[in-house]
C-alpha cells in the first residue's frame, strides 16, 4: 500500500474513555494498515509452514521411489520459498510502517495538546512525566498496535494448519489444535507482575526525568550557590532507583522470553515423539512425520509472535494510560473544553483589555506599561492576559476571566483569543532553522520583517547570524540574511541577542494586542532606549501593554500602572508617577520607601 506522509493533516480525536479503548481506536485509525500487514503475515507465516509438507512429500516420493511426485515437491517448496521471501519483505515493511505511524499520530496528538494548552499544561502535568510520553511511551504504544497485526497473523496461520494436519492425520492434528492455545494462555501470570514493575518503572523515571529537567532550568543559580553536588546526588539517586526497577522489569521480561522459547521446544519435541511412535507402528510414513515435525517447528513463530504481543500488551497499556491522562486535561478542569461561548470576537484592535483580578484596564490603542513589585506576579499576570490560565467564570467558580471588550478569553476558542492577544513570555524559544522561517508565523502583513527588526535594534544580529551561516554569504556583500540559519534555540548568539530576535518576531505579526514581558531585560541602556522608541513608533494606534520596569520603557508609555498586593495600586504618566508616588518610585529605582524618605 502506498505510505502516508507524515505528519499528519489531522491526527484525529482519539477516544480517551480508558488506555484499552485508546489504543483501539489507534488501530481502528490505520485499518487498512492493520489488514495488509496479516495479510502479509499470513501469506508468510502460511508458506512458511507448507514448506514442511512440500518436503515431506519429497521424502515419500524418494522412500517409495515416485521420481515425478519429487519433482512435483521441489518445485513447489522452490516456488513458496519465492512467495514467502516477497511476503517477508512487504510484511516487514507493513509492520514498521503500522509502528511508526502509530507513535508519530501519538507524538503529534501529545503535541497539539501542548499547543492547545499552552502554559496551563505544565502546571497540570509534571514535565518528567511529559518528556516519559512523547518519547518512550509513544514507542511502546507503537509497538503494541505493530504486534496486534502480526498476532493476527499468527492466529490465521495455527487454526489453517491445525486445520491441515487434521485432516492428514487427526490425532496430531488435535495435538497442534489444543496444544497452542494451552502454550499461549501460560504466558499471563506473567503479566501481572510485568505490568505492576513496568508501571513503577515509568513512574521512577518520569520523577528522574522532572529533576534532571528542573536541575538543567536551575544550573545557573545552582552553580551560584554550590549547589551542583546536591543536585548530583539527588540525581544519582533517583538513576540508581530507576535502575532497580529496570532491573525487576527486565528479570519478568526475560523470565516471559524465556517461556516463549521453552514451552513451544517441548510442545515440538512431544509431537515428534508421539509421531515417531506412529512411524513405528506403522500408521503414517517417514514423509509425513517430517511433514508434521516441520510444521510443528513452523509453530513456534506464531507462539512467539503471542507471546510479544501480550508482553507489548502489558507496556502498551501503562504508556497509554499515562498518554490518555495527558490527552484528556482541558484548558478549565472545571469546565468542559468546548469553549462556550463561539461567537466572533468584534473590533479586538479597539476592545479594552481588562483583568478583573488586578483591576487593570489597558486602553485600546494605547500602549500601557505595568509595574509589579513581584516579577512572579508579572508573569502570572502576563498569561492572565493571554487567556492562557482559565478561569472559573465568576466568583463561584473561581477567579474572574479576563476581558476583550467584555467578553471572555477563555471561553472562546483558543486560536481566536492567540489571534486576538499575543502574549510575549520572558523567556522564548527560537527553533532552528533560517531566518526566514523564523518570521513564517501568522501575521497581519502590516508590518514586514525589515521593519520590525528595525524596531528591536537588531542589526548586530544579522551581522552575527551572517557571519556564523554558510548559506547567508558574506556581510555587506550579496548574501541574504532571512536565509541566514539560526542554531538550536538559539546558542550561537548573546542572550540579548536572541531576546531581540524574538521580540521581532512578535512585532512582526502585529496582533490587535501584544503583551510583552520584560522585553529588553538581557539589552544595555542606549540598545534598550532605542528599543522602546522603535516600540512606541511600531505600535502607534495598537493596543500594546508592557510589563517592565524600566525607565526608558517606561517614559514612552501612555500610561503607567503600577500593581501592588494583587491590585492596581495608582496609574499615570511615568514622569508624574516618579514625582508623586513613593511606591513607584521604590519600585522603579530598586531603593526602599525608608531611603527615599531619608534621602
Amino acid at each position: 500500500m502506498p505510505l502516508v506522509t507524515l505528519p499528519l493533516s489531522d491526527p484525529g480525536s482519539p477516544d480517551l474513555r480508558s488506555p484499552g479503548r485508546f489504543l483501539a481506536w489507534l488501530a481502528r485509525s490505520q485499518r487498512r494498515g492493520q489488514w495488509m500487514s496479516m495479510l502479509w503475515g499470513t501469506l508468510f507465516l502460511g508458506c512458511r509452514s507448507a514448506v514442511p509438507f512440500c518436503i515431506g512429500a519429497g521424502i515419500q516420493a524418494v522412500v517409495e521411489h515416485r521420481r515425478g511426485e519429487l519433482w512435483a515437491a521441489g518445485a513447489a517448496a522452490l516456488a513458496l520459498g519465492v512467495v514467502q521471501t516477497v511476503a517477508s519483505s512487504l510484511w516487514h515493511r507493513q509492520a514498521v510502517w503500522n509502528w511508526i505511524h502509530a507513535a508519530a499520530q501519538t507524538r503529534q496528538l501529545v503535541a497539539r495538546q501542548a499547543s492547545r494548552l499552552g502554559s496551563g499544561l505544565a502546571r497540570r502535568i509534571a514535565t518528567g512525566e511529559m518528556v516519559a510520553v512523547s518519547s518512550g511511551d509513544v514507542e511502546k504504544i507503537g509497538w503494541f498496535v505493530e504486534t496486534s497485526s502480526r498476532c493476527a497473523a499468527a492466529l490465521t496461520t495455527w487454526l489453517g494448519l491445525s486445520a491441515v494436519v487434521l485432516y492428514r492425520e487427526p490425532r496430531l492434528g488435535l495435538a497442534v489444535l489444543l496444544g497452542v492455545p494451552l502454550l499461549a494462555v501460560a504466558v499471563w501470570p506473567l503479566l501481572g507482575p510485568l505490568e505492576q514493575r513496568y508501571t513503577r518503572q515509568r513512574e521512577l523515571g518520569g520523577k528522574a526525568a522532572e529533576l534532571a529537567a528542573d536541575t538543567v532550568a536551575g544550573l545557573r543559580v545552582l552553580r551560584g550557590i554550590g549547589g551542583e553536588q546536591l543536585f548530583l546526588e539527588r540525581y544519582r539517586a533517583a538513576s540508581q532507583r530507576v535502575r532497580g526497577a529496570a532491573v525487576r522489569t527486565a528479570r519478568t521480561s526475560s523470565l516471559m522470553q524465556a517461556q516463549q522459547l521453552l514451552l513451544p521446544g517441548l510442545f515440538i519435541l512431544g509431537v515428534t515423539w508421539y509421531g515417531a511412535r506412529l512411524v513405528v507402528s506403522g500408521d503414517i510414513g517417514v514423509g509425513e512425520l517430517v511433514a508434521v515435525y516441520g510444521a510443528g517447528a513452523s509453530l513456534s513463530w506464531p507462539l512467539m509472535l503471542i507471546g510479544e504481543t501480550a508482553e507489548s500488551w502489558t507496556a502498551a497499556r501503562v504508556a497509554a494510560a499515562r498518554a490518555v491522562r495527558v490527552l484528556a486535561v482541558t484548558r478549565d478542569d472545571a469546565v468542559a473544553d468546548t469553549p462556550t461561548d463561539l461567537a466572533p470576537l468584534s473590533a479586538p484592535e479597539r476592545s479594552d483589555l481588562h483583568d478583573p483580578v488586578t483591576g487593570l484596564t489597558a486602553v485600546a490603542g494605547r500602549l500601557t506599561a505595568v509595574v509589579c513589585g513581584d516579577p512572579d506576579q508579572a508573569g502570572a499576570l502576563a498569561a492572565r492576559l493571554g487567556g492562557h490560565v482559565a478561569g472559573s467564570g465568576g466568583p463561584e467558580g473561581g477567579e474572574p476571566s479576563v476581558t476583550l471588550g467584555g467578553r471572555a478569553l477563555d471561553r472562546v476558542p483558543l486560536g481566536v483569543a492567540r489571534a486576538a492577544v499575543l502574549v510575549h513570555d520572558k523567556d522564548p524559544v527560537l527553533l532552528s532553522g533560517t531566518l526566514a522561517e523564523l518570521f513564517d508565523v501568522p501575521r497581519s502583513g502590516a508590518v514586514t520583517p525589515g521593519r520590525a527588526l528595525a524596531a528591536a535594534c537588531a542589526d548586530d544580529v544579522l551581522a552575527a547570524l551572517l557571519d556564523a551561516s554558510p548559506d547567508g554569504g558574506p556581510v555587506g556583500g550579496v548574501g541574504d540574511p532571512m536565509r541566514a540559519r539560526i542554531t538550536e534555540r538559539g546558542r550561537s548568539l548573546s542572550g540579548g541577542q536572541r531576546q531581540r530576535l524574538a521580540l521581532a518576531r512578535s512585532l512582526v505579526v502585529d496582533p490587535p494586542v501584544l503583551v510583552l514581558d520584560e522585553p529588553t531585560s538581557a539589552v544595555d541602556s542606549h540598545t534598550e532606549s532605542r528599543i522602546a522608541v522603535g516600540i512606541a513608533e511600531l505600535r502607534r494606534g495598537r493596543s500594546t501593554v508592557v510589563l517592565a520596569t524600566s525607565p526608558l520603557l517606561l517614559d514612552r508609555a501612555d500610561q503607567v500602572v503600577l500593581i501592588q498586593d494583587g491590585r492596581v495600586a495608582t496609574r499615570g504618566t511615568h514622569r508624574e508617577l516618579m514625582h508623586d508616588e513613593p511606591r513607584y518610585r521604590a519600585v522603579v529605582t530598586r531603593e526602599s520607601t525608608e531611603d527615599q524618605v531619608t534621602a
